[in-house]
């Protein structure tokens, strides 16, 4: 397939939202430099619309950005059902997990792990994420990059060392106050990227509106009734996706240190609620742009347009853009699918950073560090993590593959859910101790990993891996004795002297 010239208006609009992220990091710097609770909670004055566009960016990644308008091209929009769940998140979070987390002022989700079960859990939770976050920066800057530069001239171990370097300069200065408000730019970026190519889509498709809506009844766009999908299977698909996303949801919200560090940077509970509200509209909103994004470039494809022979499906989006939106306008989109890889990896950085020094330097090495300034070693560890992530990205383009470190996710992604299953027994139960706790974890996760290698669905294994660590983690946890006390760290243990603010 013969590569489109990206050309110089493009090329200056991608430099131009570059720049744009770097003066935000830059107006940040001396207040993120003040503390560490200014460098990782922005000393709690983020207001709540921007916190909840920073949730909702960081929680879009730029692989949601063109995966799941593939999704909707090829198939149908069944999976949008899974975005619903966050409207059973959002009643959990407001009354349980943010009242816990703002109760006993963590800077890290971690924290509480310790004072309910133990330091062990803490750190090991901790660590997961960590290991995780580096692999999952990596691949959020790969696959766009691979997809982009397959369809134009661009040159991939240029535009990925780029996002990389730049992400970790204004993660670098501007701390987490620097990142939320990143975000909450690249939110509308996004946001209007996706909108323009709907709006671009139907002005160019034969028959407009029409006949997209043809299409959408006569190809069951919506929900898929043909051989291979019918009534009998859909009833058991359709609660499958629910479930097993309200799994996912619930541990990237409650459980991952990323988009929980959010919560913690609002004046007040209230604040951070009305946060989570925002998040969740923009959410629901995400299905007709995102879904729809889909749609629309199936009706153009299918009856104006025409896709190259063999044509890979995973860069339609970017193909789209290059070959259909007027130049300056396809830049501004296509700085919108980085603004979705951008966001992801500032907040990764900035959250594994508060990981390293709160969860380990803070709790295991502080008197023998004394003198080293928890902000620098914050800033040291940006730089690291992100030079890692970004040579690892560097390493599968130029093997063109990224099949080992796929392998890696997959596996590291089977701790994710068991850590809030952590969570929910922590909070939801008295009896859970440490040592159950810990015994249900490695059991949800050799359940889990028996389950993927059975290739069972990825929404089902994180099913059973919340249950069971709940579950399990209860069972053991009735063998021991636990002498913790447990004043206000469970629902049933809460006193009227601890405020929340």
């Amino acid at each position: 397939m013969d590569k489109v010239s990206f050309g110089a208006l493009n090329w200056f609009m991608i430099i131009f939202y570059l720049g744009i992220m770097l003066l935000v990091g830059a107006y940040f710097t001396k207040k993120s430099s003040q503390s560490t609770d200014a460098f990782f909670k922005a000393n709690g004055k983020v207001p709540s619309w921007a916190a909840g566009l920073s949730v909702y960016a960081t929680t879009l990644s730029s692989i949601t950005f063109m995966a799941v308008p593939e999704r909707s091209f090829l198939t149908d929009w069944s999976y949008a059902v899974g975005t619903l769940t966050i409207f059973l998140i959002i009643p959990l979070m407001a009354k349980y997990f943010i009242p816990f987390f703002r109760r006993l002022h963590v800077t890290t989700a971690y924290e509480y792990l310790e004072a309910r079960f133990s330091t062990t859990l803490r750190a090991m939770s901790s660590f997961l994420f960590v290991i995780y976050h580096l692999g999952r920066m990596a691949v959020v800057i790969y696959l766009p990059v691979l997809a982009i530069t397959s369809v134009t001239d661009i040159n991939p171990f240029l535009i990925a060392a780029i996002v990389g370097l730049l992400c970790v300069i204004y993660t670098f200065l501007g701390g987490i106050e620097g990142v939320i408000w990143s975000d909450a730019i690249q939110a509308i970026i996004l946001l209007a990227g996706a909108f323009l190519v709907i709006v671009v889509g139907l002005m160019k498709v034969d028959g407009g509106l029409v006949t997209l809506l043809t299409d959408t009844v006569e190809h069951q766009k919506f929900i898929s009734l043909n051989n291979n999908f019918n009534m009998a299977n859909l009833a058991s698909f359709i609660p499958l996706i629910f479930i097993g996303q309200f799994a996912n949801t619930l541990y990237q919200y409650a459980g991952s240190q990323d988009v929980v560090q959010r919560f913690l940077t609002t004046k007040s509970t209230k604040e951070a609620v009305q946060s989570l509200w925002t998040s969740g509209w923009l959410s629901l909103s995400a299905i007709p742009l995102f879904f729809g994004m889909g749609t629309v470039l199936y009706s153009f494809y299918t009856h104006t347009g025409q896709l190259p022979e063999d044509f890979n499906t995973s860069a339609i989006v970017p193909y789209f853009i290059v070959t259909q939106i007027p130049a300056g306008l396809a830049g501004l989109v296509i700085a919108a699918i980085f603004a979705a890889a951008q966001s992801t990896i500032s907040s990764s950085l900035n959250a594994i950073s508060s990981c390293f020094v709160v969860d380990f330097k803070q709790r295991f090495f502080n008197n023998h560090l004394k003198s080293l300034s928890d902000v620098w070693l914050a800033r040291w560890v940006i730089i690291v993590a992100g030079t890692i992530s970004t040579l690892i990205t560097l390493y599968f383009i130029a093997g063109n593959s990224s099949s080992t470190w796929d392998i890696f996710l997959a596996v590291s992604g089977m701790f994710g859910v068991p850590v809030v299953g952590l969570f929910v027994l922590g909070i939801f139960t008295i009896k859970a101790n440490a040592t159950g706790a810990l015994l249900g974890f490695v059991s949800s996760v050799l359940i889990s990993f028996i389950a993927n290698n059975a290739k069972v669905s990825a929404l089902l294994v994180a099913v059973l891996a919340l249950v069971a660590t709940v579950v399990f983690g209860y069972l053991f946890s009735l063998l021991f004795k636990g002498n913790k006390q447990l004043t206000n760290l469970t629902i049933h243990t809460l006193s009227d002297d601890l405020t929340e603010d």
